[in-house]
């Protein structure tokens, strides 16, 4: 398994058992794309992008990764509320990925806005790693 699927791996599964999550976004609510019909809120794993970081001392790569959570209803709000959950578990958690080790994992910024074509809210949660 590659370092950047080890990481997504481990950031489902830092998320999907969270008793708080699950209560804002249910059960299921942590996906890898947006359905037609989605049951929202949910969190999405959207945009990857892994780069060489390797120095003299050994392969490293860094993984800038998005985090979509969509909603409706109570709108941003609940976008938000979704957003402040993701970043208490994930910002510098120290998880465990299978064949690889993190050696950093950072949310670095949040954003929010309404989709003109769907009205859904998308709140952008974006995160750096490192991993060795």
């Amino acid at each position: 398994m590659s370092a950047a699927q080890a990481l997504l791996a481990a950031i489902v599964g830092q998320l999907s058992p969270d008793a708080t999550l699950v209560a804002l976004i249910g059960a299921d609510g942590v996906r890898d794309r947006l359905l037609p019909r989605p049951k929202l809120p949910c969190i999405v794993l959207g945009d990857m992008e892994t780069r060489d970081a390797s120095t003299d001392g050994g392969k490293a790569e860094e993984h800038l990764l998005t985090l979509e959570i969509w909603s409706d209803g109570e709108g941003r709000r609940t976008g938000q509320a979704v957003a402040e959950r993701v970043h208490a578990l994930l910002h510098e958690a120290e998880l465990q990925l299978e064949g690889a080790v993190l050696v950093n994992l950072q949310v670095v910024s949040t954003r929010s806005r309404r989709e003109p074509k769907t009205k859904f809210y998308l709140a952008e949660v974006r995160l750096r790693a490192v991993t060795e």
